[in-house]
């Protein structure tokens, strides 16, 4: 289990960090996944996005 990060005192779960980070990973992605058009193969792009998201976390979370 990793520490938790601290701040000015204040305690912030890893998980934060994680989510931030698989943020910042999904916000690389956008370019490519415009300039593939996600939007022509999926029905819903922002549910699309949100799935990604999610799975770029777990991965995080699995080998983080």
């Amino acid at each position: 289990m990793h520490a938790d990060l601290q701040f000015g005192g204040i305690l912030i779960s890893p998980f934060v960090a994680y989510a931030l980070g698989a943020f910042a990973i999904l916000a690389a992605l956008r370019p490519l996944l415009t300039r593939i058009r996600l939007n022509r193969y999926v029905a819903n792009p922002p549910l699309a996005e949100a799935g990604i998201y999610v799975c770029i976390l777990a991965l995080l979370v699995v080998l983080l």
